[in-house]
């Protein structure tokens, strides 16, 4: 099958390379890994109010400003730190989102000690197996589930920041919690061959 004649997911913009190859490789691949989840995680809260592909566009620069997502790393950084972020054009440069990254790295290792990884805390919310959806059209996706409502609540509960039930969907859909391809989209059954129903 031809690029050009794929089938994808509605939301795409098929016009961004990158857009298209983040789709195709990454978005809804079920995620075990803990420095993959804690850089979703920051990605996802840094987007509150802007657009995803903004910034899928400074990943890099989220990579470099926190240490390659090293967890440990980004727990121990200081007010000094967060001054110096603010001066770093390769993230957005919101204090309190910024400040959010460091507090959830913490609460984010937290969770690691009380459960052996935060991928064994997160996957408990789906059963441990993707939800896969039936989606047909943009006009199908959810904004919120009442999945992503209890794993916010409980972030919430635990401390996190910058991660209310729509981020956390949107996070959810992201590390493959949820399949959100949609029917008719090439990525949805090539995901559900790969890693089981």
């Amino acid at each position: 099958m031809s690029e050009q004649k794929k089938c994808r997911c509605p939301w795409l913009d098929t016009t961004k390379p990158d857009y298209v190859i983040y789709h195709d490789e990454e978005w809804g691949v079920p995620l075990y890994d803990d420095t993959k989840l804690f850089e979703f995680i920051t990605l996802e809260s840094a987007q509150a109010g802007l657009s995803w592909y903004t910034i899928l566009k400074k990943r890099e620069g989220y990579k470099k400003a926190f240490a390659n997502f090293d967890v440990h790393k980004v727990a121990k950084y200081t007010a000094q730190d967060i001054e110096r972020l603010m001066l770093d054009e390769g993230i957005v440069r919101n204090r309190l989102k910024i400040a959010a990254t460091v507090n959830n790295a913490k609460r984010f290792i937290e969770i690691q000690k009380e459960f052996g990884s935060f991928s064994n805390y997160q996957w408990q919310f789906v059963d441990n197996k993707p939800i896969i959806s039936n989606l047909n059209s943009i006009d199908d996706y959810p904004a919120i589930t009442e999945a992503s409502t209890a794993f916010a609540k409980d972030l919430k509960k635990r401390g996190f920041k910058f991660l209310g039930p729509t981020t956390v969907y949107a996070h959810m859909q992201a590390c493959g919690m949820v399949n959100d391809h949609s029917n008719d989209c090439f990525r949805k059954e090539e995901i559900i061959k790969a890693f089981g129903e």
